[in-house]
C-alpha cells in the first residue's frame, strides 16, 4: 500500500521532469533585433518584424536548422541611437548568432564597431544607408537597395514629368544627409527651390512649409521616418499647397498610410521590392502563403512585411549553408554569407562576395491610391 501511494505521488513529478535525468532541452539559434517597436517608426518596424517571424516560424515547423529552432530576441530602442547600441550589446551578451533587421541609419552606425569586436554578422539592416555599402564592411550583409538610389530615381521621375520646382525636406542626421545626396545627384545641374532640414528629435515644419508654399513648389520630397514625415506632409497641406508629395521606402507601410489619413492619397513612395500584390513573383506569393497559414491571425502583406520576409530568407539561407559546412556559429555564418554568390530569393537574385555586400538593387515607384493601397 505504501509503495502504491509512493508511486502515485511520484508520477506527476516524473511527468514534470523533476525526477531522474531530464531529456536535454532543444538548442536554439538566437537572432537579435534592436529596432523602434515604439516611437516614430513603430508601424513599419512591426510589419517588417512580422514578416521575418513568418519565415522563422515556417522553418521551425520543419525542424529548424541543424536540429535547432530559431529564436528572435527583440529589444525596443524606441528609435533612439544610443539605446540601439546598448540593446545590441545586451543581445550580444545573450549569445545571438547574428544581429538582424536593425532600423535606422544613425542607429546602425552606432552598432558597427560592435560587429568587428565580437565577429558578428548584421544581416538585412532595415536602412539603405550608403555607409553600410561603401566601403564594404565584412560583417554587414545588406538585402535592400540604397536610399541614394531611391532618392535619385524619385527626382529623375519628377523631372521626367516636366516638374521644375521641386523642394526637399530632410531630417538633419546621417540618414537625411545620405538620401539627400542621392536626390541632389538626380537634379543634375538643376537645384531644389527649397532645401529644408529638421531636427530628428524635435521636428518643426511650419516655417519650412511656408517657404515651400511661397516658392510655389510643384513637388516635395520628404526624407525622414514615420510620424515626422506624416507631420511634415500634414503641415504642407495645411498651408493650402497641392504640391505632389513623395517619400522613401522606409515609410512604405500600412501603418504610415493609416496615420497619414486623407493626405495619403496620391503620395508617391519608392519601393525596394516588387509589389505586394504581384503574385506572379515567387517571393510575393510565398509571403502571401506564409501569412495565410496563420489563419484568422493572418497579417496584411505590405511592402514593409515583404522586406522582413526577404531579409529573413537571406539569413536562413546563410544559416543553412553554415550548418552544411559544419560551422553553425558566428564566424561560420559570416563565411557562408560571403560565399553566397547566387541565391534565388524568389524571382530576385541576390549574391555576396568579399568585395560586395550590397544585395539587391531593385527600386521602383508606387503611389497610394484612394483605397489606401500602394499601386505600382
Amino acid at each position: 500500500m505504501h509503495r502504491l501511494l509512493l508511486r502515485t505521488l511520484l508520477a506527476p513529478l516524473a511527468l514534470l521532469g523533476l525526477l531522474g535525468p531530464a531529456a536535454p532541452a532543444q538548442a536554439q539559434l538566437r537572432i537579435g533585433q534592436t529596432a523602434g517597436h515604439s516611437g516614430t517608426v513603430a508601424a513599419t518596424v512591426k510589419e517588417a518584424t512580422e514578416g521575418a517571424r513568418l519565415v522563422f516560424d515556417a522553418v521551425n515547423a520543419r525542424g529548424g536548422i541543424g536540429g535547432q529552432k530559431l529564436e528572435l530576441l527583440v529589444l525596443d530602442d524606441a528609435f533612439d541611437p544610443q539605446r540601439a547600441a546598448d540593446n545590441a550589446r545586451a543581445l550580444i551578451d545573450k549569445g545571438v548568432i547574428a544581429l538582424f533587421l536593425t532600423r535606422g541609419t544613425p542607429h546602425n552606425q552606432r552598432i558597427l564597431p560592435l560587429l568587428a569586436e565580437h565577429k558578428l554578422a548584421l544581416v538585412g539592416p532595415s536602412t539603405g544607408a550608403m555607409l553600410l555599402h561603401d566601403p564594404v564592411n565584412p560583417w554587414v550583409f545588406n538585402v535592400r537597395a540604397t536610399y541614394q538610389r531611391e532618392a535619385e530615381r524619385l527626382v529623375r521621375h519628377l523631372l521626367g514629368t516636366g516638374a521644375t520646382r521641386i523642394a526637399i525636406v530632410q531630417v538633419d542626421d546621417s540618414f537625411g544627409q545620405d538620401a539627400a545626396a542621392g536626390a541632389l545627384r538626380g537634379f543634375g545641374t538643376a537645384r531644389p527651390v527649397v532645401h529644408a532640414t529638421y531636427d530628428r528629435t524635435k521636428p518643426r515644419f511650419d516655417e519650412a512649409m511656408r517657404r515651400i508654399d511661397a516658392a510655389n513648389a510643384e513637388a516635395v520630397l520628404f526624407i525622414g521616418s514615420g510620424t515626422a514625415v506624416i507631420e511634415g506632409m500634414q503641415a504642407l497641406r495645411a498651408t493650402g499647397s497641392r504640391a505632389q508629395m513623395l517619400t522613401l521606402s522606409n515609410n512604405a507601410s500600412a501603418g504610415f498610410v493609416k496615420a497619414l489619413g486623407d493626405a495619403a492619397r496620391g503620395v508617391v513612395v519608392s519601393q525596394v521590392l516588387p509589389g505586394e500584390r504581384s503574385l506572379g513573383v515567387p517571393l510575393v506569393k510565398e509571403a502571401h502563403n506564409l501569412a495565410k497559414a496563420r489563419g484568422a491571425d493572418a497579417p496584411e502583406v505590405t511592402p514593409a512585411l515583404l522586406e522582413g520576409v526577404a531579409a529573413a530568407k537571406v539569413l536562413v539561407e546563410g544559416l543553412r549553408r553554415a550548418a552544411a559546412a559544419g560551422a553553425l556559429n558566428r564566424s561560420g555564418l559570416q563565411r557562408a554569407l560571403d560565399g553566397m554568390r547566387s541565391y534565388d530569393l524568389g524571382g530576385l537574385e541576390l549574391g555576396y562576395s568579399t568585395t560586395d555586400h550590397t544585395g539587391l538593387e531593385f527600386s521602383e515607384l508606387s503611389i497610394i491610391g484612394p483605397d489606401g493601397r500602394f499601386r505600382r
